[in-house]
């Protein structure tokens, strides 16, 4: 039988800058890509634009997370 050893990792995550900056570029990128999508379909006001917000900032916080 095989068992897995769990070995403790060592170190630390380094949360680097350049992570965050990219995770709020993309999530800025995604939301003039919605915003533009939305005007182009004829769609005007807030409610477009909340969805868009939801979408843009887990993308960017899944670039910001998945960059550590």
């Amino acid at each position: 039988m095989n068992r897995a050893v769990s070995v403790p990792l060592q170190g630390e995550i380094k949360k680097g800058r350049a992570s965050l900056i990219g995770g709020i570029a993309v999530a800025i990128g995604v939301m003039g890509l919605w915003w533009v999508g939305a005007r182009d379909l004829g769609y005007a006001g807030l409610a477009p634009m909340i969805p868009g917000a939801i979408l843009a900032t887990a993308i960017g916080a899944w670039i910001r997370i998945a960059d550590l």
